[in-house]
């Protein structure tokens, strides 16, 4: 018997029409041999199956007269409430199986200065940074003398690069926290650390650990901005051409922080590499899942078909 899938997507961040892209990306490469896919748009108070409202006191919906239960939510929010943990919260309370991370670890992970301060107890390497709430008030000549220039300004939650600056002067600091308030109401102020940035997906099959291909991200824009990912702005070079035994390093790194969160499903860890050391710089535990995006350019440097890989994400979320 077919299980009933709602593939959830949209959302209430910036992020939302991305969301979307991914969702339908996703649609498209599940087994309907297998699977009765619902796609659900979320918007605010708005969760509908092609414009059918769901109820939200079971998390069902009716089409046709027939009333539809879900087995299980595939997530593909990127941002609130589908990355911080709400959405989670809300399906582990029905007893609804999902496919990323618990509500505590997708909260956690979700802010950037909760997400540094666990990772401070397990030796991770991470860029020196500031956290600073929206009124607490700041001083640009501080924030330098503290960081140093170059630095980063970001929203300490969200994604898609959306409200994040590379400041290179102090006089361009304050534009830059505004950016950043407007995305969240906390922002983590980092020094930027030079190298070449790489990025690794990973996730469970069968008890097994799965660490993806690495990716090196290289563009000549000033970071890996908005442009750079969803507009054809960067080079995005998988299997990355570093030593095999950094890349090895780098998928150590990556399933020992899995492991170390407790993540379930898959998870995409953002790194910048200097010399031999790898510093942490993000985890996303709803990666993106474009056409372009980088997890599913993993997957096929990986030779992995991509109906078997949203078949395993699937099954690994019961």
């Amino acid at each position: 018997m077919k299980k009933n899938i709602a593939l959830i997507y949209g959302g209430n961040s910036s992020e939302w029409q991305i969301s979307i892209q991914s969702g339908k990306f996703v649609a498209s490469h599940i087994d309907r041999s297998r699977y009765n896919v619902y796609e659900v748009l979320l918007r605010g108070a708005s969760w509908s199956v092609e414009g059918t409202e769901i109820d939200k006191t079971d998390f069902s919906v009716t089409i046709g007269g027939e009333r539809i239960r879900f087995d299980a939510a595939f997530i593909l929010i990127h941002g609130t409430p589908g990355e911080n943990g709400l959405l989670q919260g809300y399906l582990e309370m029905l007893g609804i199986p999902f496919n990323t991370c618990s509500a505590f670890v997708s909260a956690l992970t979700f802010d950037k200065h909760s997400c540094k301060r666990f990772l401070d107890f397990a030796g991770v390497k991470m860029a020196k940074d500031l956290f600073i709430r929206r009124g607490s008030g700041y001083s640009p000549a501080e924030i330098t003398r503290e960081l140093g220039l170059p630095l980063f300004v970001k929203p300490s939650s969200g994604g898609s690069s959306f409200g994040v600056t590379k400041v290179k002067h102090e006089a361009e600091l304050e534009k830059a926290m505004e950016e950043a308030f407007r995305e969240c109401d906390s922002v983590l102020v980092e020094e930027a650390v030079s190298g070449r940035e790489v990025t690794n997906g990973i996730y469970r099959e069968k008890s097994r650990l799965v660490a993806l291909p690495v990716t090196e991200i290289i563009t000549e824009r000033e970071f890996f901005d908005y442009d750079a990912k969803y507009l054809g702005q960067s080079n995005e070079v998988c299997p990355a051409q570093i030593p095999d035994s950094l890349s090895e390093k780098v998928r150590r790194m990556t399933a020992f922080i899995y492991e170390y969160f407790g993540c379930k499903g898959l998870v995409r860890i953002d790194y910048m590499i200097k010399g031999e050391e790898i510093y942490f710089l993000e985890i996303n535990t709803v990666p993106g899942m474009t056409p372009m995006s980088l997890v599913p350019g993993q997957v096929r440097a990986a030779g992995i078909e991509m109906q078997h890989f949203f078949t395993t994400l699937i099954e690994e979320s019961f």
